[in-house]
């Protein structure tokens, strides 16, 4: 082999090891579930779909869940990140009744995600890219556990999420006292609570005792049922999620931070 041969081969060689190192880059630097694990975004664009006026998207990540609201009802559901394709679906819906735009946009959002759209993180900025619509999404600041009015949105039982009733104003305020307040959607009361780091620990909470019409004693039920004793609990964005019990008999709270 005569010495220009050879040289054209050694700068060829390098030329593939190159190559194969930007892949090697790109794959290492691509989104995982990890980078998204509680975590909150909120929609700051949408292209390819006219989003109903004064609604927008939000999403919120546990470790291998996702939340997902677009203006009416709550869709949950387990996902996974392969190679920058979001895989979901199906989702568990709360059953809210509400106009007919908002309704089909909830399909919508639905269908975009369970399409197994590429996603992408960038620093605070999460992008959604389907075969017809693109989602841009910025983060949203983590809301403080303490000092905050918590709405509860959806009750967790049977391993799904089911709505509250319609104007509901069952909330949650943990002072830093040590104290909480409850407002059950219809009685209100109050008792001691401890924070730690992923666990809440309830004491007694003693409540008035006016009574409720059928669903709302039952969202009462729901909430006195979860505030008791030691609760894990995670906050991803503006969303609090309260869980107790294992498996089958796994209760819970999602709530959401009021402004």
């Amino acid at each position: 082999m005569n010495p220009r041969s050879a040289l054209a081969l050694l700068a060829l060689a390098g030329l593939i090891f190159a190559a194969c190192g930007s892949d090697d880059a790109a794959s290492s630097g691509s989104t995982t579930a990890t980078d998204l694990s509680n975590r909150g975004f909120d929609s700051a664009e949408v292209t390819g779909y006219d989003l109903v006026e004064g609604s927008d998207i939000t999403m919120n990540f546990l470790d291998d869940a996702v939340s997902v609201n677009a203006g009416c009802n709550t869709m949950n559901g387990a996902f996974e990140i392969t190679d920058g394709t979001f895989t979901t679906g199906p989702f568990a819906s709360t059953m809210m009744a509400c106009d007919d735009a908002l309704m089909a946009q909830d399909a919508w959002i639905g269908e975009f995600l369970e399409a197994s759209p590429e996603v992408t993180l960038d620093g605070s900025t999460l992008t959604f890219t389907g075969d017809d619509a693109t989602i841009t999404l910025a983060e949203i600041e983590p809301a403080e556990l303490v000092d905050t009015t918590w709405m509860i949105t959806g009750t967790v039982a049977n391993q799904g999420v089911s709505s509250v009733p319609i104007d509901s104003t069952a909330s949650m305020t943990i002072a830093d006292d040590g104290t909480v307040a409850v407002d059950t959607g219809c009685n209100t009361g109050s008792g001691t609570v401890e924070v730690s780091d992923d666990t809440l620990s309830f004491g007694p909470i003693a409540i008035t005792l006016r009574a409720c019409i059928d669903e709302i004693a039952a969202l009462e039920a729901s909430v006195l049922t979860v505030l008791q004793g030691e609760v894990s609990y995670e906050i991803s964005g503006d969303t609090l999620s309260l869980r107790t019990g294992e498996g089958a008999d796994e209760v819970g709270l999602e709530l959401t931070a009021q402004p």
